[in-house]
C-alpha cells in the first residue's frame, strides 16, 4: 500500500496538477487585483460613479469586507473577474492545442500498418 501511494505521488499528473491548482491560485489574485483595482475604478469613472460597489445596494447594511450587502456592482465586478480568468485560460489552452497540433504534423509516428507489423513480428517470436 505505501508502494502504491508513492507510485500515485510520483506520477507525473498529480505534480503537473498540483503546480497548475497553485498557479491558478496565484492568477486569480493578480486577476482580482486587476479588476478591483483598474477595470473596476475605470468603469465608475466612465459612468460618473463613486464605485462600482455602490451600485444598487439593498440598503445601509455592510458585510465583513466592507461591501454593501446587497450590491450589484461587487456582482458585477466578480463576474468581470471570471470573465478575465475565463478568457485567459481559453487562449492558453488554445494555444497549448496549437503547439500539440504541431508538434504532431512534425513527428507523425508509425503508420497503421507498421505497428501491425511490429505486433505480428513480436507474436512470431
Amino acid at each position: 500500500m505505501v508502494q502504491e501511494f508513492k507510485d500515485f505521488i510520483n506520477r507525473g499528473n498529480l505534480i503537473e496538477f498540483a503546480v497548475a491548482f497553485v498557479m491558478g491560485l496565484a492568477f486569480a489574485s493578480v486577476i482580482g487585483a486587476f479588476v478591483d483595482r483598474i477595470v473596476n475604478p475605470l468603469i465608475a469613472m466612465i459612468f460618473s460613479m463613486d464605485g462600482m460597489d455602490s451600485i444598487g445596494t439593498f440598503g445601509e447594511a455592510v458585510g465583513e469586507d466592507g461591501v454593501p450587502i446587497g450590491s450589484v456592482g461587487a456582482f458585477i465586478g466578480a463576474f468581470i473577474n471570471f470573465l478575465v480568468v475565463a478568457l485567459v485560460m481559453f487562449l492558453v489552452v488554445k494555444a497549448y492545442n496549437s503547439m500539440q497540433k504541431a508538434q504532431e504534423e512534425e513527428d507523425p509516428g508509425p503508420t497503421e500498418v507498421e505497428l501491425l507489423t511490429e505486433i505480428r513480428d513480436n507474436l512470431n517470436r
